[in-house]
């Protein structure tokens, strides 16, 4: 990572600091942890797969509803600054590449991301021993954060490609909403590997943590959509100086 990706960085983190935003990854994971250890906990009868049955509620809602709309928030906040008043002028005259600019918010999403599923990945360990489950997770469930972490950066370069054309801090979010629920329906056809709004759910098997998930393929799939969208945008900043 070069210099001027550094300065990028840095100058993004420094513009987040004392956000609100970084509330909403650490807030509703949790309220998301404390339905679906409930929902496991009232429905134990039926529910009789320990480890496994608890993600199935775990990812619920998570994978498809609230992850999607929380990486859409942080990719508008990350574009907000840009946005008021004659802020663009003085973003496209840094001393750097356009690749550098994108890459400076690009890396500060991906390192929430990761950060949010690790924080996924401690309540649900929690919960689970709160449930009294015996040991720790199996490893298809654990091999579920990796790819999660790769499908969610997929999200974030579609939301910033997004939230850098649309002004205004709501749509985005609510493009992120309906993307992610819309990537049930695409799962739920055998098509979530060519949906980038799936391949988040899809990494995380949510639902469905003993899914078979050809990694190869979805590795490709996810590296093509985020080079795809990310050259959307560093176009897209391009055009914006002209």
């Amino acid at each position: 990572m070069n210099l001027s990706v550094l300065k990028t960085i840095k100058a993004e983190r420094l513009k987040l600091r004392r956000s609100p935003v970084w509330l909403a990854f650490f807030i509703l994971p949790v309220i998301s942890a404390f339905f679906g250890t409930a929902n496991y906990t009232l429905n134990q009868g039926i529910l009789k797969s320990e480890w496994y049955s608890l993600w199935t509620q775990h990812t619920l809602f998570l994978c498809y509803m609230f992850m999607p709309a929380l990486i859409g928030t942080y990719c508008s906040y990350l574009w907000r600054l840009e946005h008021m008043r004659s802020n663009w002028n003085s973003f496209l005259t840094a001393p750097v590449s356009f690749l550098s600019l994108y890459l400076g918010k690009f890396v500060q999403a991906a390192m929430m991301i990761a950060a949010g599923n690790l924080w996924i990945f401690f309540l649900y360990l929690l919960c689970g021993k709160i449930c009294g489950l015996p040991g720790l997770p199996p490893a298809a469930v654990l091999a579920c954060f990796g790819c999660g972490i790769l499908g969610g950066m997929v999200v974030c370069c579609v939301q910033l490609a997004l939230s850098m054309r649309i002004r205004s801090f709501a749509i985005p979010i609510g493009i992120g909403l309906a993307g992610g629920i819309g990537g049930l329906l695409f799962t739920n056809k055998g098509l979530g590997l060519y949906y980038p709004y799936s391949l988040y759910s899809l990494g995380m098997r949510a639902n469905n943590p003993k899914l078979k998930l050809d990694t190869g393929v979805f590795a490709i799939s996810c590296i093509v959509y985020m080079i795809l969208f990310s050259l959307l945008s560093v176009s897209g900043l391009k055009r914006h100086e002209n």
